[in-house]
Formats: structure tokens, C-alpha cells, sequence
């Protein structure tokens, strides 16, 4: 399994298709797992080189319990890591909820490395997630019970995510702090989308008109966890922002 090394935390890619490169960084407490379990790797790697990293704390990458260990500036450079070691001066960056957070560290700490910037369910205004943190606390039977009403998880979805460690979730949950400062210095071209249901979903639509080649798309019918699971809806819409 391919590995990297930033600052001493491994962390785990995979490779899949060949064309333009793509980074996708899935959203918190899922992993690499996903982005095959819920569709989109099938379809994608017939158009892209895909390049699909699970973020320190998740997955196949090594777990801190230092809640410092997971500094945004950090895990953006946990994504160039990855391109370094692969050779990539430029990629696309696919990034949903939690990954889509990173697509705006992406945007503040390397924008230089970003050919195109795709965000969904995520925005730079700051969040709070104190009440989240009290559920892990409580360990993976509990965030289970929680989650397992938030969208169409299957038996086996909620199995895979038990398998996660709450204490490095748990360390990986900081609040996020404001950091739309970046939107101004965003020159890339954008994709943002989010479900017509998500709570996040107004403050995300706003965004296109707060960068310079901006656009939003969104989703009727879907909350947050559907943007992400539904990859049959989702992944032609991406397809065209990258190829249009």
C-alpha cells in the first residue's frame, strides 16, 4: 500500500485511472473505502487519474490522539505530500464536507497546487462541534447510533465506520475557525455544491458569487450525507465543471 510521510504521520493514497489528475479527500470519520463503496471511483477513473488520500486520522492513515496533530496547514500538507511523491505540480481537488474544509486550506496554503477546486457540504465561515464531540466520547457505539439516521446507510456502511478509532476522531474534531479571508485569493476555478436540505446548504451557495469563477449546483431532495452517497447524481455534474 502506498504510503507518504509528513511530519511523521503516515499517510495512505491510492491510484486509480489514468488523464488529469484528480485529489479526492473524503469527509470525516469515512475514508478511501467510500469513494468505491458509494460509485464515484468507477466512473471517474475512466476520465481522470484519481488520487485518493485518507486523512490523518482515518482510514489506512496513522491515527493521532493530539488534537494538535490535526492543524489544517497540516493536513494540506498531508495532500502535497502525496502529489510530491507522485510528481504532480498541479491537480484537480475533489473535496467533500470535512475534505471540502481542506479544499480551502488547499486554497490558502497552496492555491498554486489546485488546477480546479471542487467543494461540497463545506464552507470557511467557522463551525462549532462541541455536541459531536460529546457523542464520540461516549465511543463508535454511540457515533453509530447517532449517525445512523443522518442517510441511507446500508448494514454494511455502519460496520465500516464502527471500525473507526473514536479517539483520533475525536482529536481530529476541533472547531473550525473563520477563515473566508480566503474566497478573495481564490483565482481557480470552483465547483461548490451541497443538497437542498443541508443545513450548510445557503451559506455554500453564497460562495459563488464570492469568488472570482465561481459556481454552485445545487441538489433538490438531498441533505448532507446524500451529496455524498449518491454518487450515480453527483459525479456527472463533476465530470462537466472539470471537462467544460
Amino acid at each position: 500500500m502506498p504510503y507518504v510521510i509528513n511530519k511523521g504521520t503516515h499517510i495512505h493514497y491510492e491510484v486509480a485511472g489514468e488523464g488529469e489528475p484528480l485529489v479526492m479527500q473524503h469527509g470525516f470519520f469515512s475514508s478511501v473505502e467510500d469513494w468505491h463503496a458509494y460509485g464515484p471511483v468507477d466512473v471517474l477513473r475512466e476520465v481522470c487519474q484519481l488520487v485518493m488520500i485518507d486523512g490523518r486520522g482515518h482510514g489506512k492513515s496513522d491515527k493521532p490522539y493530539a488534537p494538535e496533530a490535526y492543524g489544517l496547514d497540516d493536513r494540506v500538507g498531508d495532500i502535497t505530500a502525496v502529489m510530491d511523491n507522485l510528481g504532480l505540480d498541479k491537480a484537480h481537488y475533489m473535496g467533500y464536507s470535512m475534505g471540502g474544509w481542506i479544499g480551502f486550506g488547499m486554497a490558502k496554503y497552496a492555491p498554486a497546487r489546485v488546477e480546479k477546486l471542487i467543494i461540497g457540504g463545506a464552507q470557511p465561515y467557522g463551525r462549532n462541534f462541541t455536541g459531536a464531540r460529546e457523542v464520540l466520547r461516549s465511543g463508535m457505539d454511540a457515533w453509530i447510533e447517532e449517525i445512523q439516521n443522518w442517510g441511507p446507510y446500508t448494514i454494511d456502511d455502519l460496520e465500516r465506520y464502527r471500525k473507526n478509532d473514536a479517539n483520533a476522531l475525536l482529536a481530529a474534531l476541533g472547531d473550525r475557525v473563520d477563515m473566508s479571508e480566503v474566497l478573495d485569493g481564490m483565482k481557480m476555478p470552483c465547483l461548490f455544491y451541497a443538497g437542498e436540505d443541508d443545513s450548510e446548504h445557503d451559506l455554500i451557495k453564497g460562495l459563488e458569487k464570492e469568488v472570482e469563477d465561481g459556481r454552485f449546483i445545487s441538489f433538490p431532495g438531498f441533505n448532507h450525507i446524500d451529496a455524498f452517497v449518491h454518487g450515480e447524481v453527483v459525479v456527472p455534474r463533476i465530470i462537466d465543471f472539470l471537462f467544460s
